[in-house]
């Protein structure tokens, strides 16, 4: 299946993640990766597309299990990410010797960390580093992923490099990000010197198999009123809601509605139990702001609505941030369907130049016949 033959045990775990084909970006990326001597590389790629598996593959094709010493870090933006990053490094090591440490926020630092793999946020690991609970004197492979929302939040771009100072070989380098601006072109190639680089065009930005519509409301009232009146829509399979505010969760909750709600307020126990939940299917619909929408992978999601369009702190649509959203559904060729809320010119113009950036239609359905409007989402997810 894939491009090695040297691991038969992780092979095994390969199999036990259900894959039976590499998908687009390991078939690209998996040759170069395994690679001897180790290269650098620099990855453009959506989350749903297999990046983590190719990644992870290459951490544990690299590690000696033999050795008790940490040989890979891999540093994720949100501890959801590192939750889930970790939980794919367990899966595919299962039936290896190779050890592996997920260190956020509340880690318990009682003694020195000997994992093989340790994942985690770029602030934690940096405590791990100073404190000296984490030796990076035999790493061997360095991941970034999500780069892109590293370099948006505040400190962890440079919290990433200081790690990157702190381990003493040179390891192989691997960075990837979903989007490609010159900001984060310019981080890579800071972060990942000299690495190979995979990219994408703009056509290939939207992930494949979702399909784009758009509702135009009378006001912002009646935003409420459609998400209401679509809520037997939205518990058929699950589906996430992005909106600004944590008002609407509420509101639907006193209607009667059984709805989660996470946004960047909560303590990290509570954000937790909140997605394990979804991730497990106890919750149906979960809504949120923009703090989800960044690599998390929830297979049964099939709906992603967009209440509010996604903006750029001076103003504007914020495309790379519409990019992950939309990207929680349709993920590894299922097909999803993504539905933007527009009800004034200004949220108008949003949606009008995110379907010329990515040159993809994003097709009407009508408010006044919403039967219709659920018949054709229900036939798609």
């Amino acid at each position: 299946m894939f491009f090695f033959d040297r691991r038969e045990d992780i092979l095994t775990g390969v199999y036990e993640m259900k894959y039976s084909a590499p998908s687009k970006i390991q078939e690209r990326a998996l040759p170069l990766l395994l690679e001897d001597p180790p290269r650098n590389m620099i990855g453009q790629s959506q989350s749903g597309t297999g990046k983590t598996a190719a990644f992870v593959l290459t951490i544990l094709q690299r590690v000696d299990p033999s050795l008790p010493v940490t040989q890979a870090i891999c540093l994720a933006p949100t501890r959801e990410l590192a939750r889930q990053i970790i939980d794919v490094v367990g899966t595919m090591s299962k039936f290896t010797s190779i050890t592996s440490t997920c260190v956020i926020k509340n880690f318990d630092f009682k003694e020195k960390i000997s994992s093989h793999v340790v994942v985690g946020t770029p602030g934690s690991i940096l405590y791990a580093i100073r404190s000296r609970h984490l030796d990076t004197r035999n790493i061997k492979v360095f991941v970034l992923d999500e780069a892109d929302n590293m370099l948006e939040q505040n400190g962890l771009g440079d919290q990433s490099l200081r790690i990157k100072r702190a381990i003493v070989k040179n390891p192989q380098i691997i960075l990837f990000s979903a989007t490609y601006a010159t900001r984060v072109e310019k981080f890579a190639s800071q972060f990942a010197p000299d690495a190979v680089k995979l990219t994408l065009k703009k056509s290939e930005l939207t992930v494949e198999g979702i399909k784009q519509f758009y509702m135009d409301c009378p006001s912002a009232n009646s935003k409420y009123d459609a998400l209401c009146n679509f809520y037997d829509l939205l518990t058929v399979s699950q589906s996430i809601i992005f909106c600004k505010a944590n008002e609407i969760a509420r509101r639907m909750t006193e209607n009667g509605h059984t709805v989660v709600s996470l946004h960047g307020g909560m303590c990290s126990e509570e954000r937790d139990l909140i997605m394990d939940g979804f991730r497990y299917g106890e919750f149906k619909v979960l809504i949120t702001t923009n703090v989800l929408s960044r690599g998390i992978d929830i297979l049964q999601v099939s709906l992603v609505i967009n209440y509010d369009m996604p903006e750029l702190p001076e103003g504007g649509v914020d495309v790379e941030a519409y990019l992950h959203r939309v990207g929680r559904t349709g993920r590894f060729g299922r097909t999803g369907v993504s539905l933007n809320f527009v009800h004034d010119k200004d949220s108008w113009d949003k949606m009008n130049f995110v379907e010329k950036y990515f040159n993809r239609p994003i097709h009407r359905l009508s408010i006044d016949d919403l039967q219709e409007t659920e018949r054709i989402i229900k036939s798609m997810i």
